[in-house]
């Protein structure tokens, strides 16, 4: 993915995350958990790779078992 991609990923999550924070579905405490989920969906999102890939289910099923 070029860097153009990369940058406006990255923004797309920060937006997302800050209205999360702004209505009290994330906190500042565990905002580091959320983000990198956030910005790898942007990705995936972007680049295409999310349509009925299953390339969520595996990260999905990790974070249930924590």
């Amino acid at each position: 993915m070029s860097e153009k991609y990369q940058k406006a990923a990255l923004q797309v999550a920060k937006e997302v995350v800050i209205k999360f924070i702004e209505v009290g579905r994330i906190s500042p405490s565990n905002f580091g958990q959320h983000f990198d989920v956030i910005y790898k969906d942007v990705v995936r999102t972007i680049s295409g790779q999310t349509m009925g890939d299953g390339s969520r289910e595996e990260e999905l099923a990790q974070r249930e078992g924590k």
